[in-house]
């Protein structure tokens, strides 16, 4: 792969624990790799009060505890190009002495103007340090490109979206934002795309005539840890469904693009986007399940509640658990039925897509348990990533009973290479201006737009219930009433992708 151009790369709130964990890490790999540019330098920017060789130690143990690559013979190289800058980034005036400090570094390092903004602090400054930056002309090309990462969320709800969206435009232009989710730069993700366009077995059933219906699954087995004050203001919807879940939505469902140019493929999804069947505030109670995890105890020992969680109300009706059945309304996908869920505190931590196909219009043998969904091509996103088949066999012997059984390919069996991070992907198509993998703003809306009912329904109708469900399972078990089809349900995967059920062990 080609190198970026030269240019600074600037992480505002660099003091935080992304930068540490993610952002520098992700960097030392493509440093190591030698995917950085030449002349290279990284700015980290936030209140607390270090010295560039306070910074610098603090980054160098960060790599050590976090790192991504096992070659650490090239850490002080990398060390040596960490500057740091304590400011107040509510504070207009103090980006004058971010500018000097830009020109200094410039000019001693023989780097142009070139320059990556990344916002690694919390939602309130999205709007604030863009416009701190424009003021004193940091946004400016006439001396080399420059580009801002803003991480999700993206807006709240559909109107502070379009008001985040107002104030950045009022300074940057479209091709200058990289709105960056880690999910998009997972390899397993893009793999999507490579699946469905390159297989001339898929695209011909990849439609309404062939498929039942299609299901999104994305849990964790662990609870909100240390982000409960965040999550309480923020629930399962709006922390995953409306950027991962939609997006991954979006790949699945889209039309083959001309060509591989990010604008070609992201005017594909978001065509898809556009196609979501609007969900009415009266069918939010039968289309859309809410659920909370309650304290049980997982495999002997004690699992406390969400309400019992760190900075969480003792009474918080917000939702860990959300499940969503919807359509798209367009020539490819009319009628079927798409079904998303996400929850915390699940039986194990996945992320996969499940094709289900259709049965054959007569079945002709002894079913043994082969039933409608038993034909599913499961494409496992993580962990032990991979494509499976789930189709019938005859089992040996006499007559003709029928078994589910499985071809499965696992992702770790295509190279010995060691799968980049989704950070590691994503900062370097940033530094290239690849924006394929970033959402652009008309999907952020779009998102928005079709999941308000259901937000706005939640809040205000108290006769929609949140159901409770013990940690450790699989969610509330209303959200089985969701799919459509006799003797057809979720699918309950396990952390190895050729096994599934609910009681899997795990």
């Amino acid at each position: 792969m080609n190198k970026p151009d030269d240019h600074i790369f600037v992480i505002f709130g660099a003091s935080g624990d992304l930068t540490k964990r993610k952002l520098v890490p992700a960097l030392y790999s493509l440093f190591v790799q030698n995917l950085l540019p030449d002349k290279f330098i990284l700015l980290g920017v936030s209140r607390s009060g270090f010295s560039n060789e306070d910074f610098r130690s603090k980054m160098k143990s960060a790599l050590h505890e976090f790192k991504e690559i096992d070659d650490l013979s090239k850490i002080d190289s990398f060390i040596k190009k960490i500057f740091y800058l304590s400011i107040n980034t509510q504070s207009s005036d103090d980006f004058g002495i971010l500018k000097n400090i830009l020109t200094e570094l410039r000019t001693g390092n023989g780097i142009s103007g070139r320059t990556i903004f990344y916002l690694s602090t919390p939602p309130n400054l999205y709007s604030i340090i863009p416009k701190n930056l424009a003021l004193h002309g940091l946004n400016k090309q006439d001396d080399g490109w420059k580009r801002l990462i803003v991480e999700k969320p993206f807006g709240y709800d559909y109107d502070s979206a379009v008001q985040l969206k107002n104030e950045l435009m009022e300074s940057w232009e479209e091709e200058q934002i990289f709105r960056i989710d880690h999910y998009l730069g997972k390899e397993t993700i893009q793999n999507l795309l490579v699946t469905r366009f390159s297989n001339g077995i898929f695209e011909p059933l990849w439609n309404r005539n062939f498929i039942h219906h299609v299901e999104v699954t994305s849990v964790e087995n662990i609870g909100v840890e240390d982000r409960g004050g965040y999550y309480d203001s923020s629930g399962a919807l709006r922390d995953m469904v409306q950027n991962h879940l939609l997006q991954i939505v979006g790949l699945i469902a889209m039309e083959p693009p001309s060509s591989l140019e990010p604008l070609s493929i992201r005017n594909e999804i978001l065509k898809v986007f556009q196609s979501f069947r609007p969900i009415k505030k009266e069918e939010v109670k039968k289309t859309a399940i809410r659920g909370q995890y309650l304290a049980s105890t997982i495999k002997g020992e004690h699992a406390i509640g969400y309400r019992e969680e760190k900075g969480v109300d003792p009474h918080s009706l917000t939702e860990t658990y959300s499940a969503l059945k919807f359509y798209i309304d367009n020539w490819r996908w009319g009628g079927i039925p798409f079904y998303i869920r996400t929850g915390k505190r699940m039986p194990t931590r996945v992320s996969e897509v499940v094709i289900h196909f259709k049965s054959t219009p007569h079945f002709l043998f002894n079913r043994n348990g082969f039933t409608n969904s038993s034909n599913q091509l499961v494409i496992r996103i993580q962990p032990d990533e991979g494509i499976l088949l789930k189709f019938g066999m005859k089992i040996p012997g006499t007559g003709f009973d029928v078994q589910t059984v499985n071809m499965d390919f696992h992702y770790s069996d295509l190279s010995v290479e060691r799968i980049p991070s989704a950070y590691e992907r994503l900062l370097y198509d940033s530094m290239k201006g690849d924006s394929t993998l970033f959402a652009r703003t008309e999907e952020v809306l779009a998102a928005w737009k079709f999941l308000m009912p259901v937000i706005e329904a939640w809040k205000s109708d108290h006769d929609i219930p949140l159901f409770g469900y013990p940690a450790g399972t699989w969610g509330p078990e209303h959200a089985d009433d969701l799919i459509e089809g006799r003797e057809v349900t979720w699918r309950y995967p396990c952390k190895n992708l050729a096994d599934d059920g609910i009681y899997c062990e795990l």
